[in-house]
């Protein structure tokens, strides 16, 4: 990877953090939908655990994001 790649990466991934950041109820919702599918999938076999998975995500997220519950 050449010197201009690096570059390349470092803005894309600042980009992309700036729009999770922005947009934290669209993560937070593809978080809950992808949840669903899952749920959905398995027949709610193992609903308790992907329940958790998703809190966990979403702690994570927020902890990312700087505590900032709102949005």
């Amino acid at each position: 990877m050449g010197f201009l790649d690096t570059i390349k990466g470092k803005l894309n991934r600042g980009k992309a953090e700036d729009l999770a950041r922005q947009h934290g109820d669209q993560v937070k919702g593809g978080m809950d939908k992808a949840g669903g599918a899952l749920d959905e999938r398995t027949g709610g076999k193992y609903g308790d655990q992907i329940r958790g998975g998703e809190e966990k995500a979403k702690g994570s997220y927020d902890e990312w994001k700087g505590g900032d519950q709102g949005s």
